[in-house]
């Protein structure tokens, strides 16, 4: 992936990691944060959970532009 993402200086070369993680039978999500969330009981649900979460961050971020 090549871009630049808003904080950054210049364009540069990013890679996405897999992110989810499946530990003790529940799954979980890493964050650009570096948190770990969950558990979730399946990946769908893993998945949805950081679709949420992404959200949930990208909101909070508007409402501190305004």
């Amino acid at each position: 992936m090549y871009g630049k993402r808003e904080q950054d200086p210049v364009p540069s070369t990013y890679f996405r990691a897999n992110r989810f993680s499946l530990i003790n039978g529940a799954y979980y999500f890493s964050t650009r944060e570096n948190t770990l969330e969950g558990p979730f009981s399946s990946r769908a649900e893993a998945e949805r959970g950081s679709m949420e979460y992404v959200e949930k961050v990208a909101q909070q971020r508007r409402q501190t532009q305004h």
